[in-house]
């Protein structure tokens, strides 16, 4: 998809002194604004986005519900911020893998390591997007996230065809049925993941490369094409 445009605000270095003044408010309110997103995010997340209500994003930002139309006319577009935000992030590190110009495994091993890299940062967009995928996709403003979707598995499935080309992945197994058994394993990790414990994202990311990459049997091959 293109990318997703997103609001920032500007100012000038040279301002006078009354316009620096009005920009450092400026800067308060879009923090106030991007605390409001993580808080609305959370409790879509836990709750999910059919089920919160603007009321209830309110209350536990503890405001009154006209002021939170101050910032945001829906909850839609909040939960359109949330999921853009981690999908322009997501791409953007794809993109720099594939440009990086390394072989095809060290570019998909960068990429699983991207993956998992944001079980944390974007944990409450990843499981929004698991639980309420098909509600959001049939409007039209979330268009994008099936044209992301796409995007992204167009770029696996390239390095992944790389991969076999070179000789460096097997040749009888179905790119695009290992991305999404790949897609799945990082996304669902989100679940049962949790900050703090024997594993960081960089551990679990690393693991999973291994057990791609490596496998779990040792010696002589067990399985053939059927």
């Amino acid at each position: 998809m293109g990318s997703v445009t997103t609001r920032k605000s500007s100012g000038s270095t040279t301002a006078a002194p009354a316009k620096r003044q009005r920009a450092g408010s400026s800067g308060s309110a879009s923090e106030r604004r991007d605390h409001l997103v993580k808080l609305a995010a959370e409790i879509f997340a836990r709750k999910g986005f059919q089920a919160t209500t603007v009321r209830e994003i309110a209350t536990e930002a503890g405001i009154l519900s006209g002021s939170l139309y101050h910032h945001f006319d829906s909850k839609e577009t909040i939960v359109d911020e949330v999921l853009s935000t981690f999908l322009d992030d997501l791409i953007a590190r794809y993109r720099a893998a594939l440009e990086s110009g390394s072989d095809p495994r060290t570019v998909l091993s960068e990429m699983v390591r991207i993956g998992f890299g944001t079980l944390e940062p974007h944990r409450a967009a990843i499981t929004v997007m698991q639980n309420d995928w098909n509600y959001l996709r049939q409007f039209e403003r979330f268009n994008y996230l099936v044209k992301a979707e796409d995007e992204v598995e167009q770029m696996w499935v390239a390095q992944i065809k790389a991969g076999q080309a070179a000789g460096q992945l097997r040749a009888d197994v179905d790119p695009k049925l290992t991305y999404r058994m790949i897609r799945d394993t990082i996304w669902v990790a989100v679940r049962w993941f949790r900050p703090g414990g024997r594993l960081n994202t960089t551990g679990l990311a690393e693991h999973y490369i291994t057990v791609l990459f490596d496998g779990l049997a040792t010696g002589e091959r067990t399985t053939q094409k059927g």
